[in-house]
């Protein structure tokens, strides 16, 4: 067959061009990147062989070769694991998930020596053999066929793949060095990056020099040893070689359970997070072995959904290793160990919140949004994820736990007040709050998606009902207002004596508005804002309603209850020209819809007839210019 040239996608010739030609600090990761590629081709056959999918044409003594050639000026690394096909090829090594690359692009874009970590961040590991090599061959033959491919480029935007000759099943990179970095060459630098990122990888790593072979690393599974025997600094190799990244691991959790079901855990979060944290898919990323032979890498029972920001191991002696990966899902032991790890990894997260609490706020900030969705998924351990559950809310700028909310509220508050948006800044500002900011009332401020469907599902904590402040039927005037927010007397400043005319507004409100509003009232909540929008007690809340018509789940628009601030002085005023039949009708609807579009406005609602809300704002300042 002859040689068949590709073009990368646009966003990989892109991201080869950051990789290659701006990113230039810890250049030696594109080794442990190469050496971990190799590991998992290894780890595959092993289990592929074992079971029968896949028969396994080499000798079954797995291990990863590294070898030099100082005349060609290359860096060979070879494996014995699985190999690819040729379609394998053009797919893996031609394109990267569009996600990842996308996320890649962003953060790197306009940055260059600091951020080489993004490549282990973003699961390009093999596109960093770039970094050093101006070309980059790979030749390989998938186990269980005849033909051997061989697949090369230059990164600068073309590949081409061709027929070869590989004598077994595996994969070799060669990597054509460039002239500033022939220090890869040098059996003591290479030595020197394998015992450093890639120590604890189970399969030997050996460097070949004509007929001397020499094993680079301990070739240990490092999950086998007793805690009290492992260092630092090899968790966190181990935790780089397992999750391709590059950041420190915030937090290593390592245990034996013993019993009728009997498994290993090295499980590590992750300091900063994943690119493919928000996925559809919503994959974990923890690998299953069993009695030290890798099983899988995408097994939806061992751990819930919510718990994918983990990275590590489960490697248990009481699983078959002949089982199907497709029946494992349904394998009552592993539930058994599901039911464990999550039970685990909450309380760990628990004693952390309880004793560096400012440290457990970096881990909230990245992934409190993915473990949240336990709270919709998860009624067993609800509570559990409710307790380690931090939140934003109107009394301080830390995170706050549901437990400190409860202990500050106030007399005759009998819920716990919450409020959604699309951002912090935006829900600080929202007019519903000022009522509750009056009365010194502690409010939650809810910007993440799940919320919305988090908290009609759990309904309440520890008794107290959790209930939206953009909700209609919200009595307050079982809340005294703070002392700070009282007259000279004593008193609340908010009179309790009826307005002149107001009942005859609230009328002619609802006559000119029509079916545009379900309803106008006068408002308790309001202190400043002379109007707001809120829904009733049956409709939707009025952030998932434009959430939903966001992402076209959602094609009608529910009438909402406008809200008046009596004591405002616009409002007062406008009470005071309808008591005196002082307004024509048509002033009357161009105020009131003037009114109802500064609500939508607030509530950062597109307004349905811009050019209308133009008119009427024109002329209202040319009348009150006359």
């Amino acid at each position: 067959m002859a040689k068949e040239k590709f073009t990368f996608q646009a966003e990989v010739s892109k991201l080869l061009d950051i990789v290659a030609r701006s990113l230039y600090s810890h250049k030696e990761i594109f080794l442990r990147e190469l050496a971990s590629n190799a590991s998992d081709a290894c780890d595959k056959l092993r289990y592929a062989s074992l079971t029968n999918d896949t028969p396994n044409d080499g000798d079954g003594n797995f291990k990863i070769i590294l070898s030099v050639d100082k005349k060609a000026k290359t860096l060979s690394i070879a494996d014995n694991g699985i190999g690819m096909a040729r379609n394998e090829l053009a797919d893996t090594l031609g394109t990267i998930a569009k996600s990842g690359t996308e996320a890649f692009l962003a953060q790197a874009n306009g940055n260059e020596k600091d951020d080489v970590s993004l490549i282990g961040q973003f699961g390009v590991g093999f596109y960093s053999s770039f970094m050093v090599a101006e070309k980059v061959d790979v030749l390989t033959r998938k186990s269980g066929e005849d033909k051997s491919w061989l697949w090369s480029s230059d990164g600068r935007g073309e590949f081409t793949i061709e027929e070869a000759k590989r004598d077994s099943c595996g994969t070799t990179v060669t990597l054509h060095l460039n002239k500033e970095d022939k220090e890869y060459m040098d059996e003591a630098r290479i030595s020197h990056v394998i015992k450093s990122h890639s120590d604890h990888i189970g399969i030997p790593i050996v460097f070949k020099d004509g007929e001397r072979e020499e094993t680079l690393n301990s070739a240990s599974a490092l999950w086998t040893l007793q805690k009290k025997d492992i260092k630092d600094e090899k968790y966190k190799e181990f935790y780089h070689h397992v999750s391709h990244a590059f950041d420190e691991p915030w937090l290593t959790l390592h245990n034996h359970v013993e019993g009728v079901l009997s498994y290993t855990n090295l499980l590590f979060i992750p300091s900063t997070p994943p690119f493919d944290l928000f996925t559809p898919e919503r994959k974990t990323q923890v690998k299953l072995y069993v009695n030290r032979v890798f099983i899988t890498d995408d097994c939806e029972g061992l751990l819930p959904p919510y718990l994918r920001f983990l990275r590590g191991i489960v490697d248990s002696e009481d699983l078959p290793l002949n089982i199907s990966r497709e029946m494992f899902q349904h394998d009552p032991r592993l539930a058994k160990i599901k039911t464990g790890l999550t039970k685990r990894v909450l309380n760990e997260l628990k004693k952390k919140a309880e004793k560096k609490p400012k440290e457990y706020d970096i881990f909230w900030k990245n992934f409190g949004a993915v473990l949240k969705e336990g709270l919709y998924e998860d009624q067993t351990n609800r509570s559990k994820i409710l307790e380690v559950s931090r939140f934003h809310t109107t009394k301080s700028e830390e995170l706050r736990s549901l437990a400190d909310v409860i202990t500050n509220m106030k007399k005759g508050q009998d819920a716990i007040y919450y409020i959604t948006g699309e951002n912090l800044d935006m829900v600080r500002q929202s007019p519903q709050l000022e009522g509750f900011r009056s009365r010194g009332v502690e409010v939650l401020l809810m910007c993440d998606p799940v919320d919305e469907f988090w908290l009609p599902a759990v309904a309440n904590f520890e008794e107290k009902q959790f209930k939206s402040v953009t909700r209609s039927g919200t009595d307050l005037d079982n809340i005294k207002a703070d002392d700070s927010k009282k007259g000279k007397k004593g008193k609340d400043k908010k009179s309790t004596k009826p307005i002149p005319g107001m009942d005859k507004l609230v009328a002619a409100l609802k006559v000119s508005l029509g079916e545009a509003v379900k309803d106008v009232t006068i408002s308790d909540r309001l202190t400043n804002s002379p109007v707001c929008l809120v829904s009733s007690e049956d409709d939707m809340d009025i952030h998932l309603e434009r959430m939903l018509k966001q992402h076209n789940q959602l094609n009608e628009t529910t009438p909402r209850i406008l809200e008046i601030n009596a004591e405002h002085p616009l409002i007062a005023k406008m009470a005071t020209i309808v008591k005196g039949d002082k307004e024509s009708s048509t002033e009357m609807d161009d105020a009131a819809f003037l009114l109802l579009d500064q609500a939508r406005l607030v509530e950062g609602e597109a307004l349905p007839d811009p050019s209308e809300f133009a008119r009427r704002l024109s002329t209202m300042m040319e009348r009150g210019m006359d």
